[in-house]
């Protein structure tokens, strides 16, 4: 089976209802991998740490607003994997995380799905047309997306402080 879905030949429900099933089990073990963590954590060194005030305080914030950022973090890039691994990790109750995780995972299957359905139809109609053209997009695109995050890395990079103001060795 092809990894593009609109060589799968199945309607759009069932392949949104796919996607969902995927990314509920990955997004799901990842949350029950950062439980089996904390679980270890719990027993090892750093269990003096998660027992202070301030980290339970920061538990209980989490457990209590953690599932809006559950479920917004499906609609990012590299970011859902470690919400759902920090919402285990600090014991989210599952009351609250599986709705977040239901309703993100739902996002995520409806965004790939269609863009899936779109994107790589427009790829294939471009490609049957002229494959120069289509690898030209391709290229752009990459372009494109690595200038965005280049972009981004140098606003969040430090500025070095001027010669004058940095501390002198003494």
């Amino acid at each position: 089976m092809s990894l593009d879905p609109t060589t799968w030949g199945w309607p759009f429900p069932a392949t949104v209802a796919a996607f969902f099933v995927v990314v509920v089990l990955r997004a799901g073990g990842t949350y029950w991998a950062g439980r089996l963590v904390r679980r270890g954590a719990d027993r090892g060194r750093v269990a003096a740490l998660l027992a202070r005030p301030g980290y339970r305080r920061a538990e209980r914030w989490v457990d209590r607003w953690g599932a809006p950022a559950v479920t917004l973090s499906f609609l990012t890039v590299g970011v859902q994997t470690m919400v759902n691994l920090a919402a285990g990790v600090t014991r989210m109750s599952q009351w609250r995380y599986l709705p977040a995780l239901a309703v993100g995972s739902l996002l995520w299957a409806l965004i790939y799905a269609g863009v899936g359905f779109v994107g790589l139809s427009a790829l294939r109609l471009l490609w049957d047309r002229s494959p120069w053209w289509a690898a030209g997009a391709l290229v752009l695109l990459l372009a494109l997306l690595t200038g965005f995050w280049w972009r981004q890395r140098r606003r969040t990079d430090p500025v070095p402080l001027p010669v004058s103001a940095q501390p002198r060795d003494q």
